[in-house]
């Protein structure tokens, strides 16, 4: 009797990291991650200063083809809104090609937008994601409110993660590597994997039951 070949090895996903205006300097933590990371690399979207909504779509969906794997998002600010209006724009089936996202920080452009620079991507889609997703946000962020932020996370069926009084979970919030954001990305990788194992989709991580830190609770301050 031939033996059987053994089962294929799971191939990791690729994590692909989108910045907001300005990119993301040396001391961010995505620039950080990037470095530890190796599956890691930063989406080069360009126009980082004056940014063009589809452009950035483009290239993001461009990036995501090309990793000729699995994808997982990790987007911080307005690169949130541009993973948003990949999804509205593309409309993937639901896990293909990307499994899920980190949602950081995204900041308001509909209503009392920062700076004058978010207008493009107004208004934001409100379309539920077609994947996993974790919308992490700071009670004490100046580009978006923390109410504002729970709405979008409900409309996105993303769950929400308080991390407190974190300002824009920058650089200038003095977060170094982000630890916290690591144990986040791997408690997402462990649903992910959960969902395929028949475990319930609907399970929020910001109840705790997956073994998240309390401080990372809803609610936590």
């Amino acid at each position: 009797m031939p033996l059987l070949p053994p089962p294929a090895k799971p191939v990791d996903p690729a994590i692909l990291l989108v910045p907001g205006l300005g990119d993301s300097g040396p001391s961010h933590w995505q620039t950080l991650w990037e470095h530890e990371l190796d599956a890691a690399s930063k989406v080069e979207l360009g126009d980082w200063e004056r940014p063009h909504r589809n452009t950035w779509v483009n290239k993001l969906n461009l990036a995501i083809h090309r990793a000729g794997r699995p994808v997982i998002l990790v987007a911080h600010s307005l690169g949130c809104l541009a993973v948003a209006w990949w999804a509205h724009y593309e409309q993937p089936q639901r896990g293909d090609p990307v499994l899920g996202a980190l949602l950081v920080a995204p900041p308001e452009a509909d209503f009392f937008p920062r700076d004058e620079r978010l207008n493009p991507f107004a208004p934001v889609p409100v379309d539920p994601l077609p994947f996993e997703s974790l919308l992490i946000a700071s009670r004490n962020d100046p580009w978006m409110n923390f109410h504002t932020a729970a709405w979008l996370a409900s409309h996105w069926k993303s769950d929400l993660v308080d991390l407190g009084e974190a300002g824009h979970i920058n650089a200038d919030s003095g977060l170094g590597l982000w630890h916290e954001g690591l144990a986040l990305l791997d408690r997402l990788k462990a649903r992910i994997g959960a969902g395929n194992a028949g475990h319930n989709p609907a399970e929020r991580i910001a109840t705790g039951r997956l073994g998240l830190p309390s401080h990372f609770a809803a609610g936590a301050s």
